[in-house]
């Protein structure tokens, strides 16, 4: 179970640059540039094989792919949570939404898709579980609000990073075979059993969603977060772009750190400039949910495990509910 994962070594990390110069990688020159641009390049795939297949890739592929829709059969929406852009809040917002979720009496879980910096468990109040294995799956962790959830952040000793087993030297090879495979077994090889939703909280970038739609190409849709920024607003929308042209359904966006919510007055006051978030969902044809305050109230309780009273008490809960 859980195969990917190394208890020792060091992190995988990518090679040094060949050619250095005073402590910088040199750029080829341009005779070596023509020379590049004038070959011809010739690579095969499997429709060019003349002879059989007999890697038995094809089924391979076919039997996790059915694998993947066996175990959820008894969920009834999977839901990405997705921005393409980092610092936004995604993992809190998600864990609270997913609290939000359970305290209306749905069957929740959240899985947590960022493998290299996890923090679902944590901010859901099971990080230091214990994952009991059986012969059906490992069972997950469940919230103090009854959240089902699993993240590499569960498998890994305190304050250590991810290793994968695979030479150092040849890790820019491995990694993405890797990081597919830990997806498709948190998907497949966790008892999930019957939910009415489940959150999947992808990291920032683009390829985790890729890779989710090809091991779950009935995923029922993302919701997308961002905070109001220009910046932010460019990164998200190649995310939504990359969304919409694989079919993937959009739910709506969510603008996170809309203003501040004073915790004197109580007013919500500017924080950020720009409308990131009605500018997106009028861009990609959707609708904006809501716009959630940056409040101090929801860190404290956020930090102290209980998004309980983060969905209950405060500025940005009343929002999220």
């Amino acid at each position: 179970m859980f195969a990917f994962l190394s208890r020792g070594g060091t992190p995988a990390t990518y090679g040094e640059p060949r050619r250095l110069r005073n402590g910088a990688a040199t750029l080829p020159t341009e005779a070596v540039v023509r020379t590049l641009e004038a070959m011809t390049i010739e690579h095969r795939t499997y429709a060019d094989l003349s002879a059989p297949d007999t890697s038995g890739m094809a089924d391979q592929v076919t039997a996790q792919h059915a694998r993947v829709a066996s175990r959820l059969a008894g969920v009834e929406a999977c839901v990405a949570v997705m921005s393409g852009k980092g610092g936004v809040g995604k993992s809190l917002t998600s864990a609270a939404l997913a609290t939000a979720l359970a305290g209306e009496g749905r069957r929740t879980g959240l899985l947590d898709a960022d493998l290299v910096g996890p923090s679902a468990a944590r901010l859901s109040g099971v990080g230091s579980s214990r994952l009991p294995v059986g012969e059906d799956g490992v069972q997950p962790a469940e919230s103090p609000d009854g959240v089902r959830v699993m993240s590499m952040e569960l498998l890994l000793e305190e304050g250590a990073p991810l290793a994968w087993r695979e030479p150092a030297s040849e890790s820019f090879v491995w990694r993405g075979a890797q990081e597919r495979s830990a997806l498709r077994e948190f998907l497949a090889d966790v008892r999930w059993g019957g939910l009415d939703v489940l959150l999947i909280d992808l990291p920032p970038g683009t390829q985790r969603l890729v890779d989710l739609h090809e091991l779950l190409p009935a995923l029922d849709g993302v919701l997308v977060l961002t905070i109001p920024s220009a910046a932010s607003e460019a990164a998200v929308s190649r995310s939504m772009r990359l969304a919409a042209d694989r079919g993937v359904r959009i739910l709506g966006v969510v603008e996170n750190m809309a203003g501040y919510a004073c915790p004197d007055c109580g007013e919500t006051r500017p924080l950020f400039p720009g409308e990131a978030g009605r500018r997106l969902a009028e861009a990609h044809g959707t609708s904006l949910l809501g716009r959630v305050p940056f409040d101090p109230a929801a860190g404290l309780r956020a930090e102290s495990g209980d998004l309980r009273g983060l969905v209950t008490d405060t500025a940005a809960g009343r929002v999220l509910r």
